[in-house]
Parts: structure tokens; sequence; C-alpha cells
């Protein structure tokens, strides 16, 4: 993968990370949580599209459609699982 599609890649993923983050809002510990989310979903995706040889909406080396799903999905899991609330036990 080339340095600019390294770097579109990661501001594609801060983006989708940032405006979930806005959608949702919540303090500094939620954007990063789900900055990392956009970034570990979007380099998920982009790793199962070149092993598996998908070929949505590539931009260069970056498969920008599978690295985006990834990054979705891996934005709408974190949130739904952080909604869960631990009740404790005495």
């Amino acid at each position: 993968m080339t340095l600019p599609a390294f770097l579109f890649g990661f501001c594609a993923a801060t983006l989708y990370g940032g405006l979930m983050h806005l959608w949702k809002d919540g303090g500094f510990g939620r954007l990063l949580f789900y900055l990392i989310l956009g970034w570990a979903g979007f380099g998920i995706g982009q790793w199962l599209a070149g092993n598996y040889g998908w070929q949505i909406m590539d931009i260069g080396p970056l498969h920008f459609g599978p690295a985006s799903l990834g990054s979705f999905i891996f934005l709408g899991v974190g949130h739904w699982l952080s909604l869960i609330k631990v009740e404790k036990q005495n």
C-alpha cells in the first residue's frame, strides 16, 4: 500500500469515528473509543478485501468499500456493546 492510500484511509477512518462521536455524543473517552474502533474496522476490512480479492470501490491499492463497511460494523457493534450496563451483586 502506498503512503497516500494509507493516509487517505486513515483520514476516512478518523472521519467515521469522529462523526459517530458527534452523532452519539460523549466525552473524550468515547471519542478515543470511536476513533480506535473506526481505525480497527477500516484496517480489518482492508485486510479481508486484500486476502479474498474483493474489489469493490477500489481507490488505487485501497479497498475503500470493504474497509468502510468494516469500520461501520465495528462502530455499530462497539457502540451497541458499550450500552450494556453491568449490575453489581451484593
